[in-house]
């Protein structure tokens, strides 16, 4: 089969691989059909690694797909040959501590898909996974939707941990395709006091038209103080979407006494700090987001039932053959791209 390899920093190949194979009764093989481009694989391709996670060159990339089921083992109930399935790009083991305490996102023996020392990427024709990270879309969903369910799916994970609540005051900090997903997400709950903030004017654009009440550029304005011009009390929660320090800066001073900050963006530094004495005197609580822990199917369902339209992510579209294109547009932030998805 045809898959792409990280053979090099900011070196994509298209190379020849052998197509894998069913070894569980649960197992399925996957026609991968679409795949995206996450700022987290964008860690690995510029800087070859995520914190302690290091690549070993030649490296199989990706981790957002979906596809078409070819074959299915004899113990798979949920989904048989020709059903198209959102993936969960995490494979947990069911038996930790993690996992039966409902945590199988952080389960101690997680596989998760383009990961170095975990499982090979998903950019390439063929792929295996257990039933258990596959959820059919019976039509309801492209299979382009069905691919933007997985960033959907972390920006649902984060509104449930921010307890996201009509009337609340609101702000993310950087709004590209996670932070998007953030905002749609919290707006299908009924949250409309959103205040958005990036570098990019046009993603600045774009979060205004996906329902924030206020996008700013921080490089154009005092976003700070704009935000709290409006709301002098502050804001009830603040999604750092970023992974930049200033913007962690920013988040503390936008909060009200008792707010909460949550960390989605992945900081490319080893260390981030706090002015402990304003998140001491202000009780902060700090809440990290690992990735999407059970709400790929939650997305699915809000994409199918039209509360969610996250069709205007896709910005750019690619063939296989043309990946090293694909990450070097999204890497430079060119010609106003969201999101890239890669056709096969």
């Amino acid at each position: 089969m045809k898959a792409v390899a990280l053979t090099e920093l900011r070196r994509l190949e298209v190379v020849e691989r052998p197509a894998p194979r069913l070894q569980h009764d649960t197992d399925v093989l996957l026609a991968i059909k679409k795949v995206g481009v996450c700022g987290s694989d964008l860690h690995y391709f510029e800087t070859g690694r995520i914190g302690a996670r290091a690549v070993r060159f030649p490296f199989l990339i990706g981790h957002e797909c979906s596809g078409t089921v070819l074959e299915a083992g004899p113990g798979v109930k949920r989904v048989r040959p020709g059903d198209e399935v959102a993936v969960d790009p995490a494979v947990s083991c069911g038996e930790c501590d993690q996992c039966r305490a409902g945590r199988p996102h952080t389960c101690r023996r997680l596989g998760f898909l383009g990961c170095p020392g975990e499982l090979p990427g998903c950019l390439g024709e063929r792929l295996v996974m257990p039933e258990a990270s596959l959820y059919p879309v019976h039509g309801r969903l492209s299979l382009e939707q069905a691919a933007l369910c997985e960033p959907l799916s972390i920006g649902v994970y984060a509104v449930r941990l921010s307890d996201w609540a009509p009337g609340a005051r609101i702000g993310i900090l950087g709004v590209g395709p996670i932070g998007l997903s953030v905002l749609l997400a919290g707006r299908s709950r009924g949250v409309d006091r959103v205040y958005a903030t990036d570098r990019l004017d046009y993603r600045v654009e774009l979060a205004n038209k996906a329902g924030a009440c206020w996008a700013g550029n921080p490089d154009r304005t005092d976003v700070a103080r704009d935000i709290l011009a409006q709301e002098p009390a502050g804001l009830d929660v603040v999604v750092e979407c970023a992974g930049e320090q200033e913007a962690l800066d920013q988040a503390v001073g936008l909060l009200k006494p008792g707010g909460k900050l949550v960390v989605v963006g992945i900081p490319r530094t080893e260390r981030v700090s706090f002015e402990i004495d304003l998140m001491r005197r202000k009780e902060i609580s700090l809440v990290n987001v690992r990735r999407q822990n059970n709400c790929v199917q939650t997305a699915i369902d809000l994409v199918a039932e039209g509360r969610v339209q996250p069709d205007f992510l896709v910005t750019h579209r690619f063939r296989l053959e043309q990946s090293q294109q694909a990450f070097e547009l999204v890497a430079g932030y060119g010609d106003g791209v969201v999101k890239a998805m890669i056709d096969l």
